[in-house]
């Protein structure tokens, strides 16, 4: 998961994570990636509108988002 987490901040990709809080709640973020710090990451989250910490154990699942460029013709 570190990887995925490195290789979407190196990137600079705005990622989708599935996330088990400190009280046990499943939830889905939007976060991008600012950096990593041992076990843990700093990322801002779009949830939240603020600037997070990570625990990365606690990340289920990351997707990035890609966004491709459409040509307007």
């Amino acid at each position: 998961m570190k990887e995925q987490l490195i290789k979407a901040m190196q990137r600079n990709h705005v990622v989708n994570m599935m996330y088990v809080s400190r009280s046990g709640e499943i939830t889905k973020r939007r976060v991008k990636l600012i950096k990593v710090i041992g076990d843990s990451f700093q990322a801002y989250c779009f949830t939240r509108q603020a600037k997070r910490t990570f625990a990365i154990n606690n990340v289920l699942a990351v997707v990035p988002i890609i966004h491709k460029e459409r040509s307007v013709v």
